[in-house]
């Protein structure tokens, strides 16, 4: 390294488990980051400071206003930007003695095993399952050691799944089935415990590429931010696992059928509507709103009859069903539920908001909803 780099890198010189050494390791590896949001802002920064010497950075979303809360990368000024590009400027402005890809793409079945395997490390900040179980069975097939985190509200996972170690597979089998468990568009999420859990997966990244201390292999690491509590499980390597049990079933992404998407479930019988055709679709029927209270407040539309789905079972009674009825929640999740056990219940009138109200929302200023 040249005097700069000494000067810019010399507190982690000064650690023994790093040293010149293993500075000269990470500016030698190659980190991707899938997911440039909460979890993956706070992830990036750090490596990038750290001197890893490749980041690729994998996200085909836009900044958006409410990713400003907790996704500490962008600024206003990036709302409507390509979030890898962004990301990529910042990374580079940080440190401009790296590189930094920016991979503007959804990874999915067909590619994600030619994005992995150039790289040493992955870390997993993504907030989708069938994604999760994707980049799980890709780094077990390319045998690159696997740096997870999960956020919700006030609680966060990490973990670390290395190669010959337990997988993800080992510690969920099986992903919940689609639209049940709730995002963090739908019930929010602490913008600080974001940057801590983002932080602790750069950590555990930066360990694994300078094989130093004991990442948090076979072990998940439970964080309780509301209660200030940290809860360390251990669990061990399924032999019956799918992808890295004693006789994995899963041999390549390409062929594996992953979670069912958003898409093929609304193609399930569920008419939909565009958020720029409510007003019209509305002409004709009456606004199911599932949102749950605290949610409500934020704002809906006049003559909607509100229902939470939490409540949709008990109060079924209360809805007609001879008529028509525009199912919506924040972005379309709850409401897709709602409106497959309305189906289920004998109602035949029904459509579907995609996007949910946030996607309307956008599409009119004047209708004061977050």
């Amino acid at each position: 390294m040249n005097a700069a780099q000494l000067r810019r890198y010399s507190r982690h010189l000064l650690i023994p488990e790093v040293g010149l050494a293993g500075q000269e390791r990470l500016q030698s590896s190659a980190a991707l980051v899938v997911g440039a949001g909460g979890l993956g802002s706070p992830a990036l920064q750090y490596l990038a400071a750290a001197g890893i010497g490749r980041i690729g950075v994998v996200d085909d979303d836009v900044v958006d206003e409410t990713n400003l809360q907790r996704q500490t990368l962008f600024g206003s000024a990036d709302v409507g930007r390509r979030k890898a590009s962004v990301a990529a400027h910042r990374l580079h402005a940080l440190n401009p003695s790296i590189e930094v890809e920016a991979l503007a793409l959804r990874l999915n079945a067909e590619n994600a095993r030619n994005v992995i395997r150039s790289y040493d490390c992955v870390l997993d900040c993504t907030d989708r399952f069938e994604t999760r179980y994707l980049i799980n069975d890709a780094c077990v097939l390319e045998g690159r050691p696997n740096v997870y985190g999960s956020i919700f509200r006030f609680d966060a996972q990490v973990s670390v799944f290395a190669p010959g170690a337990p997988c993800y597979r080992c510690l969920y089998p099986e992903a919940p089935p689609p639209s049940s468990v709730p995002t963090c568009a739908e019930g929010g999420v602490l913008g600080a415990l974001a940057g801590i859990a983002g932080a602790w997966q750069a950590s555990e990244a930066l360990k694994v590429l300078l094989e130093a201390g004991e990442p948090l292999v076979g072990r998940l690491l439970l964080l309780d931010a509301l209660r200030s509590r940290v809860t360390e499980v251990r669990y061990d390597r399924d032999p019956n696992c799918a992808a890295c049990g004693n006789a994995p079933t899963i041999f390549d992404t390409a062929s594996y059928l992953y979670a069912e998407s958003e898409s093929t479930a609304r193609s399930n019988g569920i008419a939909e509507v565009e958020a720029e055709g409510l007003d019209e679709a509305l002409a004709r029927a009456t606004l199911l709103d599932v949102r749950e209270p605290h949610e409500a407040v934020l704002g809906s539309l006049e003559g909607a009859v509100r229902i939470p789905a939490s409540q949709l079972e008990a109060r079924m009674s209360e809805l007609d069903s001879a008529s028509r009825y525009v199912v919506a929640c924040r972005v379309g999740s709850k409401s897709l539920w709602a409106a497959h056990r309305l189906r289920e219940a004998g109602f035949g009138r029904l459509l579907h908001l995609r996007g949910g109200l946030l996607a309307y929302a956008a599409r009119h200023g004047e209708f004061e909803f977050f």
